[in-house]
């Protein structure tokens, strides 16, 4: 049989030509689909990355696009560090990953204006990035329809593996639900079982995801809602529903606001008395809430995040990631940069697992993930077949006491990390239902 020198650039010749492929059995991909395979050159692919850096997302977009960064120039080199993820040689199958980043600050219209355009301009054979729920749903929406994988950057939404679920789009985050599950019962116990609570809740899908989850979870726990507050992302006075929350009599401030709209309503906050009265909670830690508050305001609060880097004195390959990021950009990783690094690292992995760029086959490697899980910064994690959801482990962490800071970025301690087993949500729980491959 003879093959087209074409075919063989791409890898996976099976997967284009329909050979049998060791242990997957028949290939049943087409030929050409999506940015494949005009997009797979012989030295080089290229991925597309919409990350806001500006606006209210800009401190996690900004550390995100470094762990993008990091994890494509290992990857390109070579070296141990690749090699400890599994990945053989320099590049991926061979390539070398050419990228560019849009500011689409965090606008869900300029995330699909820009991905559309390394699609059609580029041939991006990948795109990833957002810090937005909203724009990760449209991202999403936007990689089936045009047949190119989506990895996920920054989002938290239920709805995101939920009810927009796309068979291209994979998530390594937890979602709201897996977040509050493993959060409600540990603050639970720390702060006492009859408690009421107020809320401030971003208008837009990330925050009534989050109130939702974080709501029922801790309303098990015995906890009661006494305030509710709703309100617009870019918020900048938080006058009014803070007042109204200063007169609740809540003994917990459940702040659910991100980014800078998390910064600046803690300080009004602050200034309306509402943490001299209550504790802090924060369901999902922005990555530099606790820099921008500092260590007197952020002490005793309690939050969970995708990880932090006290995971390096537990996970290998999260000492090697914190302390390459720490050499190269002088400051410790938050998780924004966490997902940039590891999503990258799996996107590779998985395709050199499926010996092909074909999304189809590298979608099919990641859905069958359980069976051979990766080994990550956080450990063995899988994707879930039913809806991309990464089921993973999940940090709790508390705020440190000033004194108790062993150097100026030491601001929490991880109380809990939490089996991501024991929080999923049922597969069809929000009603996902993914797309067909082609």
């Amino acid at each position: 049989m003879q093959c087209d020198r074409r075919q063989l650039l791409l890898g996976g010749v099976g997967a284009a030509t329909g050979l049998l492929l060791p242990g997957r059995g028949f290939a049943q991909s087409p030929a050409t689909i999506g940015t494949f395979p005009d997009g797979v050159f012989a030295d080089s692919v290229f991925v597309g990355l919409t990350i806001p850096l500006t606006g209210v997302f800009s401190g996690d977009g900004s550390d995100l696009k470094l762990g993008y960064d990091l994890a494509i120039a290992q990857i390109n080199a070579g070296g141990d560090i690749a090699q400890s993820w599994g990945l053989k040689g320099k590049g991926v199958l061979g390539r070398q990953i050419r990228y560019k980043i849009s500011d689409t600050e965090g606008k869900p219209n300029l995330d699909v204006q820009s991905a559309t355009q390394f699609i059609q301009r580029d041939k991006a054979i990948m795109v990833a990035g957002s810090v937005s729920s909203s724009s990760a749903i449209a991202l999403e929406e936007l990689g089936s329809r045009e047949k190119v994988l989506y990895m996920v950057g920054i989002a938290g939404s239920n709805d995101i593996t939920g009810k927009n679920c796309q068979r291209y789009g994979f998530r390594s985050q937890q979602n709201a639900y897996m977040a509050a599950k493993g959060l409600a019962p540990v603050v639970a116990k720390a702060l006492g079982k009859n408690i009421k609570m107020a809320f401030l809740v971003p208008d837009y899908s990330y925050g009534h995801s989050v109130y939702d989850s974080f709501s029922k979870f801790a309303t098990e726990q015995g906890w009661k809602q006494v305030a509710k507050e709703v309100v617009p992302l870019g918020t900048t006075d938080y006058s009014s529903a803070l007042l109204n929350i200063a007169n609740s009599g809540a003994d917990v401030f459940v702040n659910i606001a991100f980014g800078t709209d998390s910064v600046a309503s803690t300080k009004q906050a602050e200034q309306f008395g509402v943490l001299k009265r209550m504790k802090l909670v924060v369901p999902n830690l922005s990555s530099f809430q606790d820099k921008e508050l500092g260590a007197e305001l952020m002490q005793g609060v309690y939050g969970s995040c995708d990880f932090w880097f006290g995971l390096q004195d537990t996970f290998p390959l999260a000492k090697t990631f914190v302390e390459s990021f720490v050499a190269q950009n002088k400051y410790h990783p938050r998780w924004g940069a966490h997902i940039g690094y590891m999503q990258t690292y799996l996107w590779a992995l998985s395709i050199e697992r499926a010996n092909t760029f074909n999304p189809v086959e590298v979608i099919k490697v990641m859905e069958s993930s359980k069976s051979q899980p990766y080994n990550t910064t956080i450990g063995k994690v899988y994707y879930r077949a039913e809806d991309h959801q990464m089921v993973r482990p999940i940090p709790i962490l508390r705020g440190k006491k000033p004194a108790e800071m062993k150097h100026k970025e030491d601001f929490f301690d991880i109380v809990e990390i939490v089996d991501g087993e024991s929080v999923m949500n049922s597969p069809d729980f929000f009603g996902c239902k993914l797309g067909p491959y082609t």
